[in-house]
């Protein structure tokens, strides 16, 4: 008997995949996914942008005159939402018709969605690593004790992040097992808000701790592999742009440098680091503090990889921009970053680093693309959240076959790297 083409037949399927795809979502569930929602069509291309939030300095007076002072300027940095390719699973259409029939749905439908989930998460967990600015702990130490988490939310609240917003911090599953023995005392399970599935309750190994609305496990954390070179810093050769207005549309500044290892291949999410550049609050603008009682010095996250020369010079592009005017209203250090400055790749060579995540929900948005429909039949339907999600059912007239797809069209944004971090551990 011919397939049984009813018209409410992608509905029942959407219904089934949209209930495993929820479940399964993690890290996409915790960041700003508002923002991005409804935000596209077909007038807006593949890059939309939003208003960053201006700043200015107060002035103090004996008798309230100000005629004096300066009026502040009002600067207005944009944040960009960016397209991602499609995700799609396809399958074969008889199979999808007879597991209906048999009431098997769930089983058949549920791989499919945690794929597409999978690689939504993994792409986004690299993106959300590249756009990270801050550094808690010493760089490729591994988080391995409620004391370094702790250190991630110290950090943040060191920065001025607003905790308006919920804080979240995530590890992987083998750093899941490290703080096993503290577990008890911590609670665990669960979250705050109303936007959680049944994936990320089972990744919840803590809520409350050190600022943060949830400390996670995730299996999607991204990592790279620091080149062989065991030449791994230099210096400026130049003075970066270290205005706000230089960096407030990508927040990303440009470091000319030089004397690194030949040919020194720089990756992307790769931690940066000038000595004597100090950090600052973002809402007092004064010097970060750690416990020891020493300032914490800048650094900034590798956004694109870059093959440096012979004499190691080149361009790198960072996150977290090194901001020093003489107003003060937008700066991130205590001093500018000249040409001659000691500039260092943190790590070692031919290394593997996974840093843990930590992050104000809204450091990044996440939402989709509306997509177009197929001369097939389709149904589309929206998360809570507003991610649209599209299944169809098709043919192949040649090869006389039937099938249905699933697909989801993203889009990511980076709001603040400076709401952002990589955590590791403390020697």
């Amino acid at each position: 008997m011919a397939n049984n083409f009813d018209s409410n037949f992608s509905t029942k399927v959407m219904r089934i995949f949209m209930e495993k795809y929820e479940n399964a979502r993690v890290l996409s569930k915790n960041v700003n996914t508002q923002l991005l929602a409804g935000a596209f069509d077909p007038s807006t291309g593949t890059q939309i942008d939003f208003k960053r939030p201006t700043d200015f300095t107060s002035s103090e007076t004996s008798d309230g005159d100000i005629t004096a002072v300066a009026a502040k300027d009002i600067i207005v940095g944009k944040a960009f939402g960016t397209v991602q390719d499609y995700i799609t699973v396809h399958v074969d259409f008889d199979e999808v018709d007879q597991a209906l029939k048999m009431d098997q749905l769930d089983e058949l439908l549920e791989p499919a969605a945690e794929r597409i989930v999978t690689t939504l998460e993994l792409n986004f967990a690299n993106f959300m690593m590249i756009n990270a600015g801050l550094l808690a702990g010493t760089h490729g130490t591994a988080a391995d004790a409620w004391g370094d988490i702790a250190e991630a939310g110290a950090v943040m609240a060191a920065h001025g992040i607003p905790a308006s917003k919920p804080w979240f911090y995530t590890v992987n599953p083998f750093t899941q097992a490290a703080l096993a023995d503290n577990q008890r005392s911590l609670g665990a399970g669960g979250s705050a808000g109303a936007l959680i599935s049944e994936a990320h309750k089972r990744a919840t190994i803590a809520r409350g701790y050190a600022g943060f609305d949830a400390v996670m496990t995730a299996t999607t954390l991204p990592s790279y592999t620091t080149h062989s070179p065991a030449d791994r810093a230099g210096t400026l050769s130049a003075n970066p742009v270290v205005t706000y207005v230089g960096a407030k549309d990508t927040m990303t500044q440009v470091l000319a440098v030089t004397a690194f290892g030949a040919n020194l291949q720089v990756r992307a999410g790769e931690t940066i680091q000038i000595t004597g550049r100090n950090r600052l609050n973002l809402s007092t603008r004064q010097p970060v503090v750690n416990a020891a009682g020493a300032v914490v010095v800048w650094t900034a996250t590798v956004t694109t990889p870059v093959t440096l020369g012979a004499s190691g010079e080149g361009n790198i592009t960072v996150t977290g921009p090194a901001i020093f005017e003489a107003t003060g209203a937008f700066n991130t250090t205590d001093t500018a970053a000249v040409s001659g400055d000691v500039v260092t790749l943190l790590g070692a060579a031919s290394t593997l680093h996974q840093p843990n995540l930590f992050w104000q929900k809204d450091a990044f948005s996440i939402g989709s693309v509306p997509i177009k429909k197929l001369f097939s039949t389709d149904t589309v339907s929206k998360t809570k959240d507003g991610m649209t999600l599209r299944v169809s059912k098709f043919s192949d007239g040649l090869a006389n076959k039937q099938f249905i797809r699933f697909d989801l069209h993203p889009a990511f944004a980076a709001l603040n790297p400076f709401f952002a971090g990589h955590g590791f551990g403390k020697p």
